[in-house]
């Protein structure tokens, strides 16, 4: 909670995380380039020596993997609600393939990175992400990335 009342989260990347500085500002800078109403809003960062900080918005939910297991849970998502969290990630994604200066892969989607709020959901944590110039179409990589 910061001082005039908003609610943030803050992820702390461990010294360990395999998530290294490059995978880092690719979450920072495609949030900032790419902003959309399905994707977490990245409020601020803080590099300083090997501690890497993101200050996102606030979800009060919970993300689709704490939901979709727990039978009790499961039933508030009824199948209008499924078609619109399918719709919402197909739209947040669509944002991210189709901006005409860049073009982003985000090679990581899973139950864990789609996150509730009491309106829509958001797709979050772009560290996985690869960017891609306006024209590229494609690109070889021999890093195996993602779950």
């Amino acid at each position: 909670m910061l001082p005039e009342g908003n609610e943030i989260a803050v992820e702390r990347l461990s010294k360990s995380s395999e998530k290294g500085l490059e995978e880092f500002k690719n979450m920072v800078a495609s949030n900032a380039k790419f902003p959309h109403s399905n994707l977490v809003r990245v409020l601020g960062c803080c590099i300083e020596g090997e501690e890497k900080l993101l200050v996102y918005e606030y979800m009060p939910n919970e993300s689709l993997d704490a939901i979709l297991p727990d039978q009790t849970k499961q039933s508030v998502l009824n199948w209008t609600k499924r078609l619109r969290i399918v719709e919402e990630i197909a739209e947040g994604l669509r944002h991210l393939h189709e901006c005409p200066r860049l073009k982003i892969n985000y090679q990581d989607l899973k139950p864990a990175r789609i996150l509730l709020d009491s309106k829509n959901l958001k797709i979050s944590d772009f560290g996985m992400a690869r960017i891609f110039g306006g024209n590229q179409i494609q690109e070889n990589t021999s890093r195996a990335v993602g779950t």
